[in-house]
This record gives C-alpha cells, structure tokens and sequence, in this order.
C-alpha cells in the first residue's frame, strides 16, 4: 500500500470524505518527498484546479497535520508540511532550507537539556537542525 493510499484510508477511518483534491494534494508530498510551503502545493495544484484556494489548501493540509498523515514545521516563518516520517524510533531531522530535503539524525540532545531542567516536567519536543544540504550547497556561488 502507497504512502498515498494509507493516507486516504486514515481519512476515510476518520470520518472524511476521499475527495480528488485530497489525492492530489497527497500525491504531491509523496512525488516530492520533502518539505513544501503551501504556497507550493498550491502553484503544482492550479494547473488542475484554476480556482483552487489558499484556504482550501491550508484547512486539507491542517486537516492531514491532525490525522498525523503529514508534518509540519516552520522556516523563516512560514509552515512547512511533508509526508509523516516513516522511520521507525526516536530520531530528529535536518531540513535543507533551499530544497526542503530532510535527512534522518538518530542521536537525540534530550539527556543533556534535561540535565539543565531539574524540576522540570518535558511533555514534549522537537528538535530539528536547518542548512544547505550537500547538493545545494555545491550550487552556491563562490
């Protein structure tokens, strides 16, 4: 089963309705496999839907976000989505801020953070690191 179809099936599971657009907007991530601002999702959506809208993209992307069937982040900003990691076990990642790649980092900072937080009760985090990854970092000029 595609990333595509597990993902129309949460959809399905949770009560909404298997919509074309849904699909598209899925099938994007998956083509894509990295991080995309909706301004994106929404320039590679117009040529099937000239009428598309922000809102409509947004309120499917956060819809997908909820279902845990898409990430997000934010860079400079603005929201980023992709497709959830399907990396098993506790691990971080590195975003490349020009193409949106991402690269799995299995060792996690935590211990030490905790060290400095006596006292304190962690519900959660979210550690990620932000650069140029090998292939675009050959494109810079010099």
């Amino acid at each position: 089963m595609t990333a595509v179809e597990k993902a129309i099936e949460t959809l399905k599971k949770n009560g909404y309705k298997y919509t074309d657009k849904r699909e598209q907007i899925l099938s994007i991530f998956a083509n894509e496999n990295r991080y995309l601002p909706a301004k994106d999702v929404h320039v590679l959506l117009k040529e099937s839907y000239p009428t598309i809208s922000y809102d409509t993209i947004y309120r499917n992307l956060y819809t997908f976000v909820g279902l845990d069937v898409l990430e997000e982040t934010e860079l400079n900003g603005e929201k980023m989505f992709r497709f959830g990691c399907m990396h098993e076990g506790h691990h971080h990642h590195f975003i490349c801020t020009t193409c949106g790649m991402t690269k799995n980092i299995e060792m996690c900072p935590m211990n030490f953070f905790e060290e400095q937080l006596t006292g304190c009760e962690i519900d959660s985090h979210r550690f990620e690191i932000f650069g140029k990854c090998e292939k675009c970092s050959k494109k810079r000029p010099k």
